[in-house]
């Protein structure tokens, strides 16, 4: 298999969201198969007709074209496959790999019960059963060897030791003929020329089984990576309390792709030192050998490190499209030019957001229309004193030709010198005025968010309210 070309797989199911650790696990499959010059491809495991939907197909779709990982070529949908399955399990039946049981549901129990008193698994009668079959219906099972090992080469956690006496015969197609989970993946991993089956350590019991179906039918083996799975800060299994598990709640609560995909590549793997990095350095440093096999921890704080850092590297057009969908969907009635107005604000505020969500609250009150409504508090702070300061500062803005950040900065200083009082005396009342009580940059910063025109009116709004 050394000299195929990689591919990878995810393969996920249908039957709700797309979990966090889902999301990891197709970023390996991704880093992998990029990292080696092979593919990445996408099965939906849609076999659990009662609980696979159209809409968590959708969700699936839609949460690995978010994180920029889609696959490299149509999906497979693995119910539509079920002729391929049965197929495979003649070839077993042919090899003697596999055998029909015909055991009823009371022979069944009482061999069950069996079993567990003899500490064993569930062996049939029907295994090597001599003579002519009855005529009642069947399932067929894998013909597990009774003794020796079953070895899985682990590239996460190195050899891994199964001894077949425990392992039983499992089921292969059921009594209406429909096939079984493992028997699906094993099928569906050969046909699609998967190389390197990367997925969650929540597998690795399967991947015995698995192996065992592969020798059944004569097939070599893929390269096996079992992934540690992902936990809570405080080190329990991931659960609602700890907050989002599903990529889309991630993306609601406003992360940026390439902030989850490096986070997510921390989560079990690393190169060094280096906490960001992007999905060039990744591909050219990932290998599927270097995951580390203890569990990893799901961190808020880096995270939102992470996503600080790729919002202040984004394009601020691009951001202003992602904020203005986040005030759409909180109903906030938008100026006809609220992009235009973002774009020259988001460069202003989003050095301290963490989320889309607050560089979305840092910035409504440059979306806010006139009149703005003050609150009760800023209106105390424009007493007669402070009136006649802003009327003052507010000729010496309509004069000032230059409307940047610094020249407003140094504007703002000599007003307060000129005054004889510190920018304290008058800079609240003012951020009050442009803001209208709504969290804001600095008075040079919003000055500039809001334009010269704005900012001279909301002066003017303010100084005509009667008090």
């Amino acid at each position: 298999m050394s000299d195929r070309p990689v591919v990878t797989r995810i393969a996920p199911s249908p039957t709700g969201s797309m979990h966090i650790g889902t999301a990891r696990t197709a970023l390996f499959n991704w880093l992998y198969a990029r990292h080696t010059g092979g593919k990445y491809l996408l099965r939906v495991e849609d076999t659990d007709r009662e609980r696979s939907t159209e809409a968590a197909v959708k969700v699936i779709f839609e949460g690995l074209a978010w994180l920029g990982l889609e696959a490299d070529e149509p999906a497979v949908f693995q119910a539509a496959r079920v002729d391929l399955h049965r197929a495979a399990v003649e070839t077993m039946l042919a090899r003697g790999s596999a055998y029909r049981d015909y055991m009823t549901a009371e022979e069944l129990e009482a061999e069950r019960t069996l079993a567990r008193a003899e500490g064993r698994v569930v062996r049939s009668a029907w295994r090597d059963a001599p003579g002519d079959p009855p005529d009642r219906p069947f399932v067929v099972r894998l013909k597990s060897p009774l003794d020796g090992e079953t070895i899985v080469n682990d590239q996460v956690k190195g050899p891994v030791r199964f001894h077949n006496k425990d392992l039983d015969d499992l089921i292969l197609l059921r009594t209406d003929g429909t096939p079984t989970y493992n028997l699906a993946v094993v099928v569906d991993d050969h046909d699609m020329g998967v190389t390197h089956v990367i997925r969650g350590d929540d597998h690795l019991n399967n991947a015995a089984r698995q192996t065992l179906i592969y020798h059944g039918l004569g097939w070599d083996t893929p390269v096996w990576a079992h992934l540690p799975l992902i936990h809570g800060p405080d080190g329990a299994k991931l659960s609602k309390r700890h907050g989002a598990q599903a990529v889309g709640e991630f993306a609601e609560m406003g992360y940026l792709p390439e902030a989850m995909r490096n986070y997510l590549a921390k989560l079990g793997w690393g190169h060094g030192d280096d906490e960001i990095f992007n999905d060039e350095q990744a591909i050219a440093w990932f290998d599927i050998k270097d995951v580390v096999g203890a569990p990893a921890r799901l961190d808020w704080a880096k995270l939102n490190h992470l996503n600080n850092h790729y919002l202040r590297q984004a394009d601020p057009a691009r951001l202003a499209v992602l904020v203005t969908a986040v005030h759409a969907s909180r109903d906030l009635d938008l100026p006809a030019r609220a992009q235009d107005i973002l774009l020259r604000t988001i460069p202003l505020v989003r050095d301290g957001a963490k989320t889309l969500l607050e560089l979305a609250d840092a910035t409504v009150f440059v979306l806010r229309q006139r009149p703005l409504e003050m609150p009760e508090k800023a209106l105390g702070l424009l007493n007669d004193e402070t009136r006649a300061r802003l009327s003052r500062l507010r000729a010496r803005l309509a004069q000032t030709t230059s409307w940047t950040v610094a020249e407003l900065e140094a504007l703002l200083r000599d007003f307060a010198e000129s005054e004889g009082v510190g920018l304290g005396k008058f800079g609240p009342a003012l951020r009050s005025v442009l803001s209208g009580g709504s969290p804001a940059p600095d008075l040079a910063g919003a000055l500039v968010a809001l334009g010269n025109h704005e900012s001279l009116e909301r002066l003017d709004d303010a100084l005509s309210i009667n008090r």
